[in-house]
């Protein structure tokens, strides 16, 4: 017989769908603590179909749901679209194709090759964000929190591009063009939605100590929260009654400030101008609309800025100032302002000697010190110079003191601050879903009706945004025109829509609940579930997929929607599969390898095993076509052994092979449960195959126990070889096996040693140790190297666990 992987994993696959092998229900004769849910980072159903790295995170989440499936738990694996997304309406623009029709045809695509690998998921709980059943809910969130007043309208800058008329992601800006046509973009006041995400910073930046994710991955969120304690401070404009405020963590570099810098955005930056210098600041703006703020905030740019012709009084030395703006500054950060110290400041110090600005030392590394001028400002702690009474005072206490001394004069005052801005929600696309708010004229923004729900995206004939840079639905016409909810007088729709995260910010409540009709998620089901036990997808999603989801559950926690604070409990990242010259895989450098012709020339079993025998999944590593042949002849070793050796029902094992056998059970199990080496569970796997293959017959309950231990990694062919050999029914439903400890103890035999036949020592190693082992081993013995020296071993007759004899020449 041998190993007709196609057929056998035809038939599988056949046997699963009809079966409905992997479909669960909320049932409670398992108890809570026999619950798993075990979750994907949903894809992107794009044109391109799948490539080798996808399937990775895939294989890993499908050997711990068949894993912990067979220690008795009940499993929640399931898999959906993330379907809404810019490459879908790109197409529709160049094709005159309705996304829905070609995110339709991708979505076949995907399931096709998803399926073809035999993955566990529970295709009845399948979704799609595109679906109006499931955006509806998305829809009535947002409704939720405008409720609430989290959700709001205004003017915002964002990332325009004149010739696409769209705003786009700092994602999607590449060297400060539009990815998609190459225009230069500009940064543009467009009235957007925002969500009042930084109402929930603080929470967002604790709660993270609750989770179990890779430290990497919370430093990341973290920096993104960006919370910062240190003071306000008020700087009076000469000759104006207006005040500029900066925030800063170090108040005690407060006499070191040599002048003020301003976002080109700051609302007093055309007040205080002068008529000699408005011609500047006026190109110099347009220079900065230019500009991503990814590129402006660039710590290797070069500085640029503008004088004002203006300055403010220092509020302790009463010195004049003067006020810049720079684009290396951000509106959308702090206060908009900045107090400059170039001599603590690396920024401020390369901007100043650009610009022929003082310099001032005020912080020294040992008390009473002044260095000489230096390319590099320093920014540690120390003590205060140039600081008047406050000299000699360490960076500690000259802060407590300077903030008490702000207070009590009405200068400044202690403060927090974050670097997260409110979440811009609009964007001014087609495939995306509607914004469920109408504007009246006399009622101002007014949510329509949740019985409205959902609200369908219209027909249109051209998915271009408008000549304004208004959506494509500003141009259905008859859609946007329709009556205020609120007093029935004329209204006019919202034409934006909603960004591609928004979707993926509840999925995983959906997959719960997939065809409730009444709510997004029934609360007795999502309170078996919840939270996610185990999430396992990309480090590229480590911030904002990550941090919006956290604060769309906190708020639907707050709301009694949810009953637990966190959506994902523990985190893991797979690293990329790189193509075989040890680069990402792309298209432009021709090195993508199509899952597909893997799984038709070797089979789904073996690229499984593959992939994860690659390496530790967190880390990154190249394909290698020539060593996927190795795995396929292992999974040909197996079924060989399986089907042409006899196997017996015995109750006497060898006792090397009993222990082998529950040590490979304990050291599989637990890689698995590492959620990392599965590359090293493998490499088990092939220890016990290379030694069942020593034997004639093999005892039944090592059959049934390495079969099991294959099943979650090459599960088409362990369903066939339990077929053959024991049931007709799953091995799924089959428990996993478990592992003595007694048997775990390694047992020592003293081994005599002899050299042409005298016996020259002794060694002892365990019952274990091969037999090539132990001849390096006695080789190295001191008493026995000595009648050895450099002659040539000619030949070594091994009698097991008792005697070695070494032949060597004269």
């Amino acid at each position: 017989m041998s190993y007709d992987f196609k057929n056998i994993e035809k038939k599988w696959q056949k046997y699963w769908d009809e079966h409905h092998t992997f479909e669960v229900t909320e049932d409670n004769n398992f108890p809570e603590d026999k619950r798993l849910y075990i979750l994907d980072m949903f894809p992107y159903p794009s044109g391109e179909g799948l490539h080798v790295g996808h399937p990775e995170g895939y294989i890993a989440t499908d050997i711990l749901t068949h894993y912990y499936k067979m220690k008795g738990y009940n499993i929640l694996n399931p898999m959906g679209w993330d379907a809404f997304g810019l490459p879908a309406e790109n197409y529709a623009i160049k094709t005159k194709t309705h996304p829905a029709i070609t995110t339709a045809k991708n979505i076949g695509v995907f399931k096709k090759q998803i399926k073809s690998l035999g993955l566990a998921y529970d295709w009845s709980r399948e979704i799609n964000t595109t679906d109006p059943d499931y955006y509806k809910w998305t829809q009535w969130i947002f409704l939720k929190l405008f409720e609430k007043g989290l959700a709001y309208k205004k003017e915002a800058p964002i990332n325009f591009c004149p010739s696409c008329l769209t705003g786009i992601a700092n994602e999607e800006v590449k060297e400060g063009k539009c990815e998609r046509c190459g225009t230069v973009v500009i940064r543009k006041n467009l009235p957007q939605w925002l969500l009042k995400i930084t109402v929930y910073a603080e929470r967002l930046l604790s709660d993270l100590e609750l989770l179990d994710w890779p430290e990497d991955i919370k430093t990341m969120q973290q920096n993104w929260i960006g919370k910062s304690e240190g003071a306000y401070i008020n700087f009076d404009i000469e000759n104006f009654n207006d005040r500029i405020e900066v925030f800063t963590t170090r108040p005690d570099t407060i006499y070191g400030v040599t002048y003020m810098v301003l976002a080109p955005e700051h609302p007093l930056v055309d007040k205080i101008t002068t008529s000699k210098q408005k011609k500047e600041i006026e190109n110099y703006k347009h220079y900065t609309s230019t500009k991503s703020e990814l590129e402006r905030t660039s710590l290797i740019k070069d500085k640029t800025g503008a004088f004002t012709g203006s300055y403010v009084i220092h509020p302790l030395t009463k010195k004049k100032i003067p006020i810049w703006i720079s684009d290396y500054i951000l509106i959308s950060y702090g206060t908009g302002a900045i107090m400059a110290v170039p001599g603590h400041d690396q920024r401020d110090l390369e901007f100043a000697q650009k610009y022929n600005l003082d310099i001032v030392q005020v912080v020294s590394p040992q008390k009473g010190v002044i260095f000489e001028k230096s390319n590099e400002a320093f920014i540690e702690e120390g003590f205060a110079v140039n600081s008047g009474k406050y000299d000699g005072l360490t960076t500690g206490e000259f802060i407590r003191e300077i903030i008490k001394y702000f207070e009590e004069n009405k200068i400044g005052k202690l403060g927090i601050t974050y670097k997260l801005r409110d979440w811009i929600f609009s964007r001014q696309r087609y495939w995306g879903e509607p914004i469920p708010i109408v504007e009246c004229k006399n009622c101002g923004h007014v949510p329509i009706p949740e019985s409205d729900l959902p609200l369908k995206l219209p027909e249109v004939t051209s998915f271009s945004p408008t000549e304004t840079g208004e959506s494509p639905l500003a141009n259905a016409k008859e859609w946007v025109k329709t009556t205020c909810p609120k007093c029935g007088g004329p209204a006019l729709r919202e034409t934006n829509t909603m960004p591609n995260w928004a979707g993926s910010c509840w999925y995983y409540l959906r997959y719960i609940d997939p065809k409730n009709k009444t709510s997004l998620c029934a609360m007795e089901k999502q309170k078996y579930w919840l939270p996610v036990d185990i999430y396992v997808g990309g480090k590229e999603h480590a911030v904002l997929h990550l941090l919006y989801a956290r604060f769309w559950h906190k708020f639907l926690y707050d709301i009694g929607c949810v009953s637990t604070t966190e959506p994902f409990i523990k985190l893991r990242n797979q690293g990329l599969i790189l193509g075989e010259d040890n680069q990402k895989m792309s298209k432009s450098r021709g090195n993508v390898v199509n899952p597909d012709d893997i799984v038709s020339e070797f089979g789904a079993d073996t690229f499984r095993i593959y992939e994860m025998f690659m390496g530790p999944l967190e880390v990154s590593k190249p394909w290698n076509t020539n060593s996927i042949k190795g795995m396929r002849r292992f999974l040909e070793r197996i079924f060989t052994l399986f089907t042409q050796t006899k196997i017996v029902k015995s109750s006497v094992i060898d006792d090397k092979l009993e222990r082998l056998m529950h040590k490979s059970i304990q050291k599989v199990s637990a890689d698995i449960e590492s959620i990392s080496s599965f590359n090293t569970a493998i490499s088990q796997m092939m220890i016990f195959l290379n030694e069942l293959e020593n034997y004639e017959e093999i005892p039944e309950i090592v059959a049934i126990n390495f079969i099991k231990l294959i099943a979650p990694f090459a599960p088409h062919i362990a369903e066939e070889l339990w077929s053959i050999l024991m049931s007709k029914n799953s091995i799924f439903n089959e428990p996993w096996p478990d592992w003595n400890d007694d048997k775990l103890q390694q047992k020592e035999v003293t081994i005599a040693v002899q050299v042409n036949g005298k016996l020259r020592g002794q060694v002892n190693v365990t019952t274990e140790t091969s037999e090539k082992e132990i001849i390096e081993i006695a080789k190295s013995n001191e008493k026995i190297k000595k009648y050895i020296s450099d002659r040539q071993i000619i030949k070594t007759i091994y009698v097991p666990k008792k005697i070695l004899n070494i032949l060597i020449g004269g």
